[in-house]
């Protein structure tokens, strides 16, 4: 039997198989406005983070303010892209039909973006009234305060949560939420996620039902 009462996951990497695709994007973005970056940098910098920081990043970068329609014109460029190419991740479906526990998602993303990438990936049913987004919040990851939300929302003590994560900020955001993190790593670096907190690291969706059920450190 699992020691948890609420499985959170995030969206992006973990539901769903998004990153890629919007990190083309914003790179193809940045560098139309004189900012040529890796896909690398893209994936170290700003992955993870909400688009008020982005911005900020960007911005210290350039010496100079972003155009004011760039943030409005990524959403709908992403959006466009990820409406034609986005899959969910790996062995998810099965996944989620398997875990006795509940769940929900608590994402960085805006809620109509969230709603697309689940809409567009058929997870939409999963977790239908179950989703938690930056804009609820004061903070986004890698403060505590949307994983917080979403415990409450969903009435779970924060000890009794178990946060699944694919970045350092989003470990961080839930080991600061005083909840236990599982670190998803087929796309991310492993020793990362265990440094920012994650007390399992896993390279395999399918592995998850497993851990959570087999998961016997005390919970304090």
């Amino acid at each position: 039997m699992s020691p948890f009462d609420l499985v959170i996951f995030d969206c992006d990497g973990v539901l769903v198989d998004s990153e890629q695709i919007t990190n083309s994007v914003f790179a193809a973005m940045l560098s139309e406005i004189g900012l040529p970056v890796t896909l690398e940098y893209i994936s170290n910098t700003f992955v993870g983070q909400p688009m008020t920081a982005c911005v900020e990043i960007i911005q210290e970068s350039l010496g100079k303010p972003i155009p004011d329609n760039f943030v409005t014109e990524f959403r709908q460029r992403n959006k466009k892209s990820l409406s034609e190419n986005l899959k969910p991740i790996k062995g998810i479906h099965d996944v989620l039909s398997q875990i006795k526990t509940s769940y929900c998602v608590a994402s960085n993303s805006t809620h109509e973006m969230i709603q697309t990438k689940l809409g567009v990936t058929e997870l939409m049913p999963y977790f239908e009234g179950k989703i938690f987004s930056v804009i609820d919040v004061a903070r986004g990851k890698p403060h505590p305060d949307l994983f917080l939300y979403a415990a409450e929302k969903m009435k779970v003590h924060p000890q009794r949560c178990v946060v699944v994560e694919d970045t350092p900020i989003g470990v961080q955001a839930g080991f600061s939420a005083g909840m236990k993190v599982f670190g998803y790593a087929e796309y991310s670096n492993p020793q990362k996620l265990q440094a920012a907190g994650a007390s399992v690291v896993f390279s395999s969706m399918r592995l998850l039902p497993n851990l959570l059920e087999q998961f016997d450190t005390p919970l304090t």
